[in-house]
């Protein structure tokens, strides 16, 4: 499984490559990152349905994860990637408008790995 994680905070790409590293090594996962919004539309225009799942911070500088999601939902509709919002927010408003948008699933930062493993069935 390909995952695009979005998120401006680069320490979280050694946290993700941390979390899920036996994932990685036995090729359960393989991740993919990008810093922006406009960096991760770049990576999809050029990897086009790679990404199975892609993992938007919401606040981001430049482009929202709100407004990206907007634009994958609108964009790549065959096959739909699965996306998943997170937050250092889990106020009402950004989940109701991610929901709105079409977020697959809404997560808070900080994230809970062990609770992202089991919805993505990785069990290392």
């Amino acid at each position: 499984m390909k995952i695009l994680v979005v998120d401006d905070e680069r320490d979280m790409q050694t946290l993700f490559e941390q979390r899920f590293r036996k994932a990685i090594r036995e090729k359960e996962v393989e991740f993919a990152f990008a810093f922006s919004g406009e960096e991760a539309l770049s990576y999809l225009n050029q990897h086009e349905h790679e990404a199975v799942l892609i993992l938007s911070d919401i606040n981001m500088p430049g482009m929202s994860g709100l407004e990206l999601l907007d634009h994958i939902k609108h964009t790549y509709l065959k096959p739909p990637p699965v996306v998943m919002m997170i937050t250092a927010y889990g106020d009402a408003e950004n989940y109701n408008i991610a929901k709105q948008l079409g977020a697959d699933d809404f997560l808070t930062k900080p994230v809970d790995f062990a609770l992202l493993k089991q919805k993505l069935n990785i069990n290392s």
